[in-house]
């Protein structure tokens, strides 16, 4: 896909989410995390990702992996987009005895991981691309976590360990939005500088606006054949709906009527504001 359809595609993305939230009914959804990370995994499965819907399991497909599994909605409507699950596969999404659910794990439809316990994927992570390196195999683990998970100290263990065995087959995005559940990342747990932190431990970092696709697809092609690497993509929780942006009560939410009629209006304004 070239920039344009790869954009088009994202829009499509950011109302699918919406519409899966308000499908998920009274039972909520993760409606912050999954906006902010629309145009990362977009540019991610439509640019760079090698994965093959009819050969799922084929040994050299890339991985990907999800430890901020908040990220939900936006990869299911992305693997419908990819025609990876139907429509109406996307939709059984927490209903009784549907394909999809919140902390998903189905190999067959390219789900590697049940995500849920934070810091756990990048270590899971870390296992696939040492055994592909050990393997010889040529492709890529992608792993993405939020910046709220890197409270967890596991992470820097699974990142020691990917430095000891230069994992340049592996690659961390970082959904940096600045929010968790209780509050700010930096109130909760500061971070500090985040990509020093991951260069001190032998990473080759890059920092990128999460919403920009060109700039997305850039730094994924710009990966290290020598490091293991981190992209931080610096986003906004909530991305394109007024009321849900860098409000931390949308990390989890119920998307009412009245609200997801005025999320569609904030969408379709956009979209027109583009036009």
């Amino acid at each position: 896909m070239n920039i344009k359809e790869l954009n088009e595609m994202a829009a499509r993305v950011r109302k699918s989410v919406v519409d899966m939230a308000y499908a998920a009914g009274a039972g909520g959804a993760h409606l912050g995390g999954g906006l902010s990370c629309v145009e990362i995994l977009t540019a991610l499965y439509g640019g760079v990702f090698n994965f093959d819907k009819d050969h799922p399991t084929d040994k050299n497909r890339d991985r990907f992996l999800t430890g901020k599994a908040h990220c939900i909605l936006a990869q299911y409507s992305v693997m419908h987009e990819m025609g990876i699950i139907t429509k109406e596969e996307q939709y059984t999404f927490k209903q009784d005895g549907g394909l999809l659910v919140g902390y998903p794990k189905n190999p067959r439809i390219g789900l590697e991981y049940s995500g849920g316990t934070l810091g756990m994927a990048l270590s899971v992570g870390v296992g696939m691309a040492l055994d592909a390196k050990q393997e010889g195999l040529d492709h890529k683990i992608y792993v993405m976590i939020g910046d709220g998970e890197c409270d967890e100290g596991i992470i820097w263990e699974a990142v020691m360990t990917a430095n000891k065995y230069k994992l340049h087959n592996l690659v961390i995005i970082v959904d940096r939005n600045g929010l968790q559940l209780s509050g700010t990342v930096e109130n909760v747990m500061n971070l500090g500088d985040l990509g020093k932190k991951f260069e001190a431990f032998g990473c080759y970092v890059q920092n990128v606006n999460g919403h920009n696709i060109e700039e997305l697809l850039a730094v994924y092609r710009n990966v290290s054949n020598t490091q293991p690497n981190v992209i931080i993509a610096h986003t906004i929780k909530g991305k394109g709906l007024s009321f849900v942006e860098n409000h931390v009560e949308w990390h989890q939410n119920v998307l009412t009527e009245e609200l997801y009629k005025k999320a569609l209006e904030e969408l379709k304004g956009s979209e027109n504001n583009e036009d």
